[in-house]
């Protein structure tokens, strides 16, 4: 467990598109918790943790392929670009998810 809260720690410290993800998703998971909204809360930590894995996982291969090749080289760039996408297409998801939940907690609050 140790190397794991290491190893978010520093996800957290020193890549900022992890660091606002998980503060943006802390507020909404508590307006979630706060309204007692149990399965809207659920899916907000599912999609928060499908955007965080992806974001660490492309940080640790870039820096692998970093380490590998210091130099341009057109199959890192793919390689980079792959990981990319699966952060690109993690994020959409919990855009979405957000939206429509920040969306349904905003009239909640308005329309009691």
């Amino acid at each position: 467990m140790r190397t794991v809260f290491s190893g978010l720690r520093y996800a957290v410290v020193y890549d900022f598109s992890v660091a606002y993800k998980l503060v943006l998703s802390a507020l909404v998971l508590a307006a979630a918790f706060a309204l007692r909204a149990w399965v809207d809360l659920l899916l907000i930590l599912v999609v928060t943790a499908l955007v965080l894995i992806a974001e660490i996982l492309n940080s640790a291969i870039e820096a692998l392929c970093d380490f590998v090749e210091t130099r341009h080289n057109e199959k890192i760039k793919v390689i980079k670009d792959i990981a990319a996408a699966a952060v690109g297409i993690s994020i959409f998801v919990w855009l979405v998810v957000l939206t429509i939940e920040i969306h349904r907690f905003w009239q909640a609050m308005r329309f009691p």
